[in-house]
């Protein structure tokens, strides 16, 4: 297959993976009113998105964390193995200060909370393009006063412990799945599922299940409300 020329003067290619259908028409929408950007194609989930990459061939793929029965970041790992070039963008209502560096870590060039997508989508688009990566200030401000090593700053949230496995179980367990249900979704067993609570537990210093069950929902309608 001819590689794609990524820097000739046609519009740049992009690829939308967002599972809810109002959002990604108005992200489509907006995008299509730029004449040097144009919509290539959408999926809902990973294997779909996996196979709209490799027949369209994006110049850049929006991802949305949470997808149709999988998770944005097993396709930030996927798009690495398939084309380590291909930039992404993540687009999310989950807190930045959680997941922005996690995905960055996992491959992504920008990542931007859906309540901001209007404003920002087409500047971090273009921004990513050029081969940069686009936060927001208030991240970019977090992860240099990280670096920089301020003791107030390096200090992790217990959140920031876990492993982004564990996060997407523990954020299941907040929208009320039970394990049999959360280990079907991952594709997993549920011994798995099980092992993985008690890291958490561990790591969040939660001793019960039920204790945890409540942690987690009091954070699932924490995110759902901002």
């Amino acid at each position: 297959m001819k590689p794609l020329d990524r820097n000739s003067g046609s519009p740049r290619r992009i690829l939308i993976v967002e599972d809810h259908p109002i959002f990604r028409m108005g992200l489509a929408d907006l995008i299509q009113q730029e004449q040097d950007l144009i919509v290539c194609g959408a999926a809902e989930d990973v294997n779909s998105a996996c196979k709209a990459i490799a027949q369209l061939r994006p110049d850049l793929v929006i991802v949305d964390l949470s997808l149709k029965k999988s998770n944005g970041f097993d396709l930030l790992h996927q798009v690495k193995a398939i084309d380590h070039k291909l930039p992404v963008l993540v687009l999310s209502m989950h807190d930045e200060k959680i997941h922005a560096e996690r995905c960055l870590c996992a491959g992504a060039r920008g990542y931007i909370n859906k309540k901001e997508a209007s404003e920002s989508v087409i500047t971090a688009i273009r921004h990513i393009l050029k081969g940069n990566i686009f936060l927001s200030e208030t991240m970019i401000a977090a992860i240099f006063n990280k670096f920089q090593g301020k003791p107030s700053d390096l200090a992790l949230a217990p959140l920031d412990t876990l492993t982004s496995r564990e996060l997407e179980v523990f954020d299941l367990i907040g929208r009320g799945l039970v394990s049999a249900d959360i280990a079907r979704q991952l594709n997993v067993s549920i011994k798995t599922i099980g092992t993985h609570k008690e890291r958490i537990k561990e790591k969040l210093g939660v001793k019960h299940s039920a204790e945890l069950a409540r942690y987690a929902v009091l954070w699932v309608e924490k995110e759902g409300a901002k």
